[in-house]
């Protein structure tokens, strides 16, 4: 898999990106990430990427120019191709105004031979980038940042552990929070490091030692009864999406078992 990333500021990716499963998955290239420069791609002796606003207004904007001809130098394929989702390709526009970032959106990015990744600055990104040569715009949260470099990290990251080789082992992207690969419900009849989230938050984890400055490992996850770690597990889970994300809920496909939890824990 291929990311193509696109900023003024290249430099910041050369430590993000140099460390752990992404470092790992670029060493027996599993994936390559090309980073590119666009100011390179300007005409002026300034090197000039931004301009004031049309109609005036605070802040500068990124100028189309660059961030077109740099992605007309890369074997991309066209905008009408990407849109139709007829090539496993995207180009994908980073700003506060996109889709929110999620699991089920790296999942599908994950299924990509080359994402593009563009990181928008200062005041925003002329909105011909956003209409006419982005196939998807994305934005990691509801908050501001400085620059698409950060989330273009993330999303980096996001996606590679999700790549069949990329994890020691492959069990664990299906058991992280969020996860909606596997069962939606926790089948009984499956191992457990191969049961899915269901789109919940990841149950709590526990190592050695057993007992630390007083504060034990939960007895039911020593005492070897898998159908009882099953159930103290799952209704953990529920119990921290409950506290911490309740909006997930809705989402959740739900069995008799996991309602009954919920309405103790509500209860409480």
């Amino acid at each position: 898999m291929v990311f193509e990333i696109l900023s003024i500021f290249p430099e910041f990716f050369c430590g993000p990106l140099d460390y752990g499963i992404v470092r790992r998955a670029r060493e027996t290239e599993l994936i390559a990430v090309n980073l590119h420069d666009l100011r390179q791609f300007t005409h002026d002796r300034h090197r000039t990427v931004d301009d004031r606003p049309f109609g005036g207004g605070e802040g500068m904007v990124l100028k189309p120019e660059p961030i077109f001809e740099c992605l007309e130098s890369l074997p991309v394929a066209s905008y009408s191709a990407r849109r139709a989702r007829k090539v496993p390709e995207s180009v994908v526009l980073l700003s506060a105004q996109g889709e929110l970032f999620t699991q089920a959106v790296a999942a599908e990015l994950s299924q990509m031979e080359r994402v593009v990744l563009i990181c928008g600055r200062y005041e925003g990104v002329d909105e011909r980038v956003g209409e006419f040569l982005a196939d998807r715009e994305i934005s990691v949260g509801d908050y501001v940042l400085s620059g698409g470099e950060l989330p273009a990290a993330l999303i980096v990251d996001a996606v590679t552990r999700l790549l069949p080789g990329a994890l020691g082992n492959e069990a664990s992207s299906r058991q992280e929070s969020f996860s909606l690969t596997g069962k939606s419900v926790w089948d009984d009849t499956l191992p457990d490091s191969t049961c899915s989230s269901g789109g919940l938050l990841d149950y709590p984890h526990y190592t050695r030692p057993a007992e630390f400055r007083g504060m034990p490992v939960p007895e039911v996850l020593m005492g070897g009864n898998h159908e009882e770690i099953r159930r103290w597990r799952r209704l953990q889970a529920l119990k921290k999406t409950l506290r911490n994300r309740p909006e997930l809920l809705r989402e959740v496909a739900l069995n008799d078992e996991d309602r009954k939890m919920l309405a103790a824990l509500e209860n409480e």
